[in-house]
């Protein structure tokens, strides 16, 4: 047996003073690897609910501590038994009366008359769902009222529920009593959600009715209902609950703190992702440590159980999986994959792998026992006898209802004792780039396993922790330094969830490749207006990142796959990067982008050498800009879900900074002439946008609509990049003008809605010529940030009214929170 210790709280030595981090963020990263392999915890306590997948589909981690014999939880909560009780489409055929014009008022109502409604077979979407079951579904066009019967031999319920999926807005009543009601919202697949008390009353034996309404507000629509009675798992009142004391939250690291009886355990969930160091960086190894001492000064015999399900290895859980166990000299694993193991062939947004293998790991020194069996078998062996039942033979089951699990034992604890475990996954290939399937960086020449990951993970880690916890200190210290405490503490929140959404590969001649996932929105691979607001983290730490979100970009231009003359907005849906799969071009945006990413980088890295790799590429770009970028037609821009819009001046002054950047490049490059000529052009630009944009006190959202306005965020470039196109008063007067806009939980986009971006405030934040004024947007950043209703890892997109989440959670574009580092960088 190991023993060593390890810190257990650190606190932050800042600028001008030290700092104890207190914040908690709406979700807690604790697993992040990539965009598949992710486990968060959504509430203050860990043990307070099942972990999850960023989607919110379950992906438990459940955790136990034994004390002389005595069982208690402090990770996770006992995976609960769903049984039945009206079935969805999904599981069982059914029809319902419907309508897709308003109906009268009490349609609801249990006696009312549906005269005139047609019947369908659910489910019920709109057209643009890509859906198997919507081949035998019905089709709505926006909206869909419709009641559906269903008989109840029994009311005998422990936790009745709507088994639901629903996009978007749906209101559910039953038997004429309000259940469900969410609005601005939806789910990305079948989900548990609880109903009203009073609709829980109002289920009776015999005739029920569900009448449910649905409006699709954007893309795709969906509706269908079942009824779920979740069942707490047999045996699970004799394990107590370890009382949650503390939580602290680091770029690397989410630190709990709990007191188990007469034992205090601190469980760390580290993830070495150091932009430095590209091979930890990609390496797919998270560690969970736990240190545990004595809180009377006795001795206490000490297990810690860590048990993985096999859904982290599954899109759903009734697919088939099959396990492992084994030693590796001082290693003891386990794993679990699927049985079909079809290696990029799902592809998505709501999606989870289900190739490769997901591994739990640890020093056989410290291993009392480890087991393959059902989460709620081995947690009973566990809590019964403080071992596991040994299984040598693999077993097949489903992801759903089976796990691995270890016990590691800390000994006669006084002191303190601590001991690790390691989760890790292989998924053997990660990204297919046209047409061909790449490795991960960790494993760029094919000469790596995940067992040699593995052992180099438990052989060196004292000197990751040690590393881990010297860049914990450096991000917070810089961010402190740049924008103050509130500030530091978004850009730790926003650490792990930017990098976490990228993978990390071997593109052609061991190129790195760091694409992103476009998270809860469409699923595209590499785009490049998800590149560009996450940008900031990755040019103040490590700029080879951002040149390889960009170079698939380039490629997809320059192999002639790509023949428009401006940038494409994506190169397919993840994991398939074989060419844009977003349904319209963003012309202006996306060459406005690479232009501007460009000259950053050269700046950043000071050297041109990126530039001039593709400067034939830029050019064309470049080209584009100066025909079609001053005015731009009626197009998208990055903020896409605000809809189309012509003669947008924010979008006018990226594709001006896009160009400024461009002759900054032309002059460094020796090509005097063309930096000549676009100058002179940016200079006109400028002009003409300053009248043309001029609203008074403000500048417009578009030049032909008085009376608007909008963030503009482009317009932080042109100070850090020093490009100085734009007199300061512009900057000056927006900042005036926006701190008499702010609501409760940030700045407004723009005079349309009251939602927001929290990325694109902090750009603007940072146009702000002192520090009382950058603070003033980002109090209430953070109060969004820390208050938000909404348990889910950190939406970019949320109302500025009431803090709730509008769309999207766990992008990367949170990577911009850095903005205002950069600039101290750059400076």
């Amino acid at each position: 047996m190991t023993k060593r210790w390890s810190i257990i709280s650190i606190l932050f030595c800042g600028f001008k003073a030290c700092f104890a981090q207190t914040f908690h963020p709406p979700a807690v990263p604790l697993i992040t690897i990539d965009p598949y392999t992710s486990v968060w915890s959504f509430g203050n306590e860990l043990s307070g609910s099942s972990t999850k997948h960023w989607t919110g589909k379950p992906n438990p981690i459940e955790g136990l501590i034994r004390v002389d014999g005595k069982s208690y939880r402090f990770m996770g909560s006992p995976t609960p038994v769903l049984k039945t009780a009206v079935p969805t489409a999904k599981t069982e055929s059914y029809q319902a009366v419907y309508v897709t014009e308003k109906p009268a008022a009490d349609w609801y109502k249990e006696n009312f008359k549906t005269a005139g409604w047609k019947t369908g077979n659910a489910p019920f979407g709109t057209k643009e769902r890509n859906d198997a079951m919507l081949k035998t579904g019905t089709v709505f066009p926006k909206e869909v009222w419709y009641r559906r019967e269903f008989t109840l031999d029994d009311v005998n319920f422990e936790n009745i529920g709507l088994n639901i999926f629903h996009d978007d807005d749906a209101t559910v009543y039953i038997n004429g009593v309000l259940a469900y009601e969410c609005s601005n919202c939806f789910t990305g697949d079948y989900e548990i959600r609880k109903i009203s008390a009073a609709a829980k009353k109002a289920l009776r034996k015999g005739k029920n009715t569900i009448a449910a309404y649905c409006k699709n507000g954007a893309g795709p629509g969906y509706i269908d209902i079942g009824l779920t009675d979740e069942l707490a798992p047999k045996g699970s009142e004799i394990i107590m609950n370890a009382k949650q004391s503390n939580f602290m939250m680091k770029a690397t690291q989410s630190i709990y703190e709990f007191d188990a009886g007469p034992v205090h355990l601190t469980a760390r969930f580290v993830s070495p992702l150091l932009m430095d160091n590209l091979a930890l960086l990609s390496r797919p190894v998270n560690y969970i440590i736990y240190d545990a001492r004595s809180n009377d000064g006795k001795l206490h015999d000490v297990q810690i159980l860590t048990s993985v399900s096999g859904l982290l290895a599954v899109h759903e859980g009734n697919q088939e999986v099959t396990e492992r166990k084994g030693k590796d000299g001082d290693l003891v694993t386990l794993a679990i994959g699927s049985v079909d193991q079809k290696i990029l062939q799902r592809k998505g947004d709501d999606v989870r792998i289900d190739w490769g293998y997901a591994y739990l790991a640890a020093n056989a020194k410290s291993v009392h026992s480890a087991g393959l069996g059902t989460p709620a078998g081995l947690i009973k062996n566990f809590t019964e006898k403080g071992e596991l039942d040994q299984m040598n033979m693999a077993v097949i089951g489903t992801g759903g209802d089976r796990a691995m699990a270890i016990v590691t034992t800390l000994g006669k604890v006084n002191k303190g004792s601590s001991e690790h475990v390691m989760i890790g996954y292989d998924d053997e290939f990660s990204v297919q780039y046209f047409g061909k399937n790449l490795l991960p960086w960790w494993n760029k020449n094919g000469d790596k396993t995940i067992q040699g990951e593995l052992k180099d993970a438990e052989t060196n880690f004292n000197s990751i922790l040690a590393s881990c916890n010297s860049v914990d200190v450096k991000i917070f210290n810089d961010a402190v330094k740049a924008g103050g405490k509130m500030y530091a503490d978004l850009c730790v929140m926003a650490y792990r969830q930017a990098i976490a959404a990228h993978k990390l590969v071997a593109g052609p001649n061991e190129t790195p490749l760091f694409l992103s996932k476009e998270n809860f929105s469409n699923g595209s691979i590499g785009t490049v207006d998800v590149t560009y607001p996450s940008a900031p983290l990755f040019l103040v730490y490590n700029p080879t990142l951002l040149k390889g979100m960009m170079e698939p970009i380039f490629y997809y231009s320059e192999s002639g796959k790509w023949t428009k003359p401006f940038a494409a907005h994506d190169i397919g849906t993840y994991p398939l990067g074989n060419g844009q799969t977003y349904g319209e071009d963003m012309p202006v945006e996306e060459s406005g982008n690479m232009l501007i990413l460009t000259y950053a980088i050269c700046k950043t890295e000071k050297s041109t050498d990126f530039a001039k790799k593709h400067w034939k590429t830029l050019s064309v770009w470049a080209n584009y800009l100066k025909r079609e970028g001053f005015d731009p037609a009626n197009q998208l821009c990055t903020d896409d879900f605000a809809g189309h819009l012509a003669r947008n001046t924010n979008l006018s002054i990226k594709a001006i900074m896009g160009l400024a950047s461009y002759a900054k490049l032309a002059e460094q490059l020796g090509e005097t002439k063309e930096a000549a000529e676009v100058n002179a052009l940016v200079k006109e630009f400028a002009q003409k946008w300053i009248q043309m944009a001029n609203d008074g006190d403000h500048y417009a959202l578009t030049f032909d609509k008085k009376g608007t306005w909008s963030q503009k965020y482009n317009l932080v470039w042109d100070e850090l990049l020093d490009l100085n196109v734009f007199p300061k008063e512009v900057a000056k007067k927006e900042i005036n003008y926006y701190l008499k806009k702010q609501l409760a939980f940030g700045l407004p986009l723009d005079s349309r809605k009251t939602y927001t971006k929290s990325d694109w405030i902090i750009w603007t934040a940072t146009l702000a010529d002192n520090q009382k004024d950058f603070e003033a947007f980002i109090q209430p950043v953070y109060h969004y940030a820390t208050k938000t209703p909404d348990r889910i890892p950190l939406s970019d997109w949320h109302e500025t009214k009431d803090g709730k989440s509008v769309g999207f959670r766990a992008r990367s574009v949170v990577g911009g929170y850095y903005m205002k580092v950069l600039e101290a960088k750059l400076k």
